[in-house]
C-alpha cells in the first residue's frame, strides 16, 4: 500500500503522537546523566563514611564540567547497603557526599538506596527504582536518561527502566559483565565524550543550516534494503527526512516491505531485491540493474539518502544512482567513495542503528520536526485478534529469519510452561514458516498465532501485550516502537547495544561471552547453541519481576506494568 494513500496526519513525523512516556521536545537524545558512585565518581572504599577517604577518579571534575556545560543534568544514584548494616550513619554519608561536591561540583540530585539484598526493595540495583526516581527528579523521562556505573547491576537498572548505559570497567568488574554491556568505555572522561558526541551526532544545530528554495527538500529517495528489523530500526531516520521533504519515496528489499508499510513519513515504497544486500542473493543481471536504474530515474529524486548496516556497502547503489541522474547521495561508507558520494559520513563502532540512521540523516542535513523524538514509532495498529483476549498478556516470539538469533525450540517451550504456570496469560507469535515451531512451543499452555497474521497484526498484537520475550529479531523493535517491555534473549552475534530494543525498558538473558560473539552469523556455528540454551525459564520470570510484569490476579484480565520490582541474583551482576 502507498502511503500516500494514507491520511496526512499519519505520514509526516511532525504529526504522530509520542510514544507512551515520551517527552516530544525535540532531537534530543539526553537530558540527564546518572552516575554511580563508588568506583564512577569517587575510589571505591568500600561502606565508608569518613569525608576525608573520597578520592574522586582521574579527570572527573573536568568530565563532569563538560556535561554541565552541555546543559545536561546530573544525579547520583548509589547502592548503599551500609546504612542497612550499620556500618555507618545517614550524617555520615551525607557528609560523604557533601564532600563529594566540593571536590566534584553540585549534583542536581542525590538518590540512594539504604537497603541490602535481602530487603526486597525496589531500589537496590538492579532494581531500576533509582533511575526512575531520578528521572522524575530531575523532570524527564529514563528513556533520555544516560547511565554511567562500573558493575552489571549498574548496566541492568539503567537497561531495565528504558535508560542507556555505560560501563566503565574496574579491577572488581566481572569479564562477563563487560560483555554484556551496551556500551563500555577505558574511564570516565571517555564515556563522556560518548555522551556528547552521540548528542551532537543527532543535533541539528551541531550541523551548518541547509540552504533551499522555499526551505524545503523536493523528492528525496532513502533506502534500507534489508529485513523487516533494520527497516524498522531506519524509521527515526527516515522520519527525519520526511519533516524537510515535500515527498519521500523509500527503496527496500522484499524482505522489509512489510516494514516499510508500518513507517510514518513515507509517500510510496519501490520494492527491489538488491544483491549485494540480500543474504540470498540472485546472480547479478545486467538486465535487472538497468531496469532499477530507469526506475530510480523516474523517481525524479532531487537527492538520495542511502541507510546501510555497519558491515554493508552503500557504492554500488551510489553509482546507479548517479547513473540516474541523483544529484546529491549522502550514506555512511568506511571505504573511499570518489565522486560517488557527496555526503560520506561515519560513525563509531557500536552505536544503537536508529541513532546511526538519524546521525546519518543529520550529516545529510535532515532532522527530526520539533515535535517529534528520538523514538521508534510506527502508524496506528489495528485491534489484535480476538482469540489474545484483553491486554497484558506476554508474547513469546521463539523464531527468527536467522537461526543464530532465535530460541533453542526445547528452551522456547519450557518458557511458555513456565509462564504459565505462574500465572502469566501467553501468546506465541511466528511467521507463516514457523507454524509448526509455534504449535509445538503453544502446546496447550499458550494461544498460537504462528503464520496467522500480517506484521501490521503482529504489531497490533505486540502493542496489546504486558512484555514479549524474543530474541534480536523484528518483534523486539515492534515492542520498543510501542513501549512494550522487552526480555531479550540476545544472541551475542552481533553488539547488543547496536541491535538491542532501543530506548524501551528490556533485560538482556543469555551468555554475552558465547564463542559466536561478534560473527554475525545467521546459523548458530557453534554446537547446541550454547549463548542461549544456557537461560532457565526461572531467569525469564525473574526478568518479567524486574520489568515489573507480574501475573494478573483472577479478577483483574490486565498486567500492570510497576516499577522497582527486585529481581533475582541471576538477573543482575555483582554489586555493593
Amino acid at each position: 500500500m502507498r502511503q500516500d494513500q494514507v491520511e496526512p496526519d499519519q505520514r509526516r513525523s511532525a504529526r504522530v503522537c509520542a510514544g507512551a512516556g515520551e517527552i516530544a521536545s525535540g532531537p534530543v537524545l539526553f537530558d540527564a546523566v546518572l552516575l554511580d558512585r563508588d568506583g564512577t565518581l569517587i575510589e571505591d572504599v568500600p561502606y565508608n563514611g569518613d569525608p576525608d577517604k573520597v578520592r574522586p577518579v582521574p579527570g572527573a571534575r573536568a568530565a563532569l564540567d563538560r556535561l554541565r556545560a552541555a546543559g545536561l543534568r546530573l544525579a547520583v544514584v548509589t547502592n548503599q547497603s551500609g546504612l542497612a548494616r550499620g556500618l555507618f550513619t545517614e550524617a555520615q554519608m551525607r557528609a560523604v557526599h557533601a564532600r563529594v561536591e566540593q571536590l566534584l561540583g553540585t549534583f542536581d540530585a542525590w538518590l540512594v538506596c539504604p537497603h541490602d539484598d535481602g530487603d526486597g526493595c525496589g531500589c537496590r540495583k538492579p532494581a531500576p527504582g533509582l533511575v526512575h526516581a531520578a528521572a522524575r527528579e530531575l523532570g524527564t523521562v529514563p528513556s533520555r536518561c544516560v547511565l554511567v556505573g562500573d558493575i552489571g547491576r549498574d548496566m541492568v537498572a539503567a537497561s531495565a527502566a528504558g535508560a542507556s548505559a555505560i560501563l566503565v570497567p574496574t579491577p572488581v568488574t566481572r569479564p562477563q559483565e563487560v560483555a554484556a554491556a551496551p556500551q563500555v568505555a577505558p574511564d570516565l572522561p571517555a564515556a563522556v565524550a560518548a555522551i556528547l558526541r552521540r548528542q551532537a551526532a543527532v543535533d541539528p544545530g551541531a550541523r551548518p543550516a541547509r540552504t533551499r528554495p522555499g526551505g524545503r527538500a523536493g523528492t528525496v529517495l532513502v533506502v534500507r534494503a534489508d529485513s523487516a528489523g533494520d527497516v524498522l530500526v531506519t524509521g527515526p531516520g527516515i522520519r527525519a527526512v520526511a519533516a524537510d521533504a515535500e515527498r519521500v519515496v523509500l527503496l527496500c528489499g522484499p524482505r522489509g516491505r512489510a516494514a516499510a508499510d508500518l513507517l510514518p513519513g513515507i509517500d510510496e515504497v519501490i520494492e527491489h531485491r538488491l544483491p549485494w544486500i540480500d543474504p540470498a542473493p540472485d546472480p547479478v543481471d545486467p538486465v535487472d540493474l538497468a531496469a532499477l536504474t530507469a526506475r530510480l530515474a523516474a523517481v525524479g529524486a532531487d537527492e538520495a539518502v542511502v541507510f546501510t548496516s555497519y558491515h554493508q556497502s552503500p557504492l554500488p547503489l551510489a553509482l546507479l544512482l548517479r547513473l540516474a541522474g541523483v544529484r546529491r547521495v549522502s550514506a555512511i561508507s568506511d571505504d573511499y567513495p570518489g565522486s560517488l558520494l557527496d555526503v560520506r559520513h561515519r560513525v563509531p563502532a557500536g552505536v544503537p542503528e536508529p541513532e546511526r540512521a538519524l546521525s546519518l540523516a543529520a550529516a545529510a542535513g535532515f532532522a527530526l520536526a520539533a515535535d517529534d523524538g528520538p523514538v521508534l514509532r510506527l502508524r496506528p495498529a489495528p485491534a489484535p485478534p480476538p482469540e489474545v483476549g484483553a491486554p497484558g498478556y506476554v508474547v513469546l516470539h521463539p523464531g527468527s529469519a536467522a537461526q543464530a538469533r532465535g530460541c533453542p525450540p526445547e528452551l522456547a517451550a519450557r518458557i511458555a510452561r513456565a509462564l504459565a504456570a505462574a500465572g502469566h496469560r501467553v501468546v506465541v507469535t511466528g511467521d507463516p514458516g514457523e507454524r509448526e515451531l509455534t504449535a509445538w512451543v503453544a502446546g496447550d499452555v499458550a494461544v498460537d498465532l504462528g503464520g496467522r497474521t500480517s506484521l501490521a497484526g503482529l504489531a497490533a498484537t505486540v502493542a496489546a501485550a504486558a512484555a514479549v520475550v524474543v530474541g534480536n529479531t523484528g518483534p523486539a523493535h515492534l515492542a520498543a516502537a510501542h513501549g512494550v517491555p522487552v526480555v531479550s534473549l540476545f544472541a551475542p552475534t552481533v553488539p547488543f547495544g547496536q541491535w538491542g530494543p532501543w530506548r524501551v525498558p528490556t533485560v538482556r538473558l543469555g551468555d554475552a561471552e558465547a564463542p559466536c560473539r561478534d560473527t554475525r552469523a545467521a546459523r548458530c556455528p557453534v554446537p547446541g547453541h550454547p549463548c542461549l540454551s544456557g537461560v532457565r525459564p526461572g531467569q525469564v520470570l525473574d526478568a518479567l519481576r524486574l520489568l515489573g510484569v507480574t501475573p494478573p490476579a483472577p479478577s483483574a484480565p490486565t498486567v500492570a506494568r510497576a516499577t522497582g520490582v527486585p529481581a533475582e541474583a541471576s538477573v543482575g551482576g555483582s554489586g555493593r
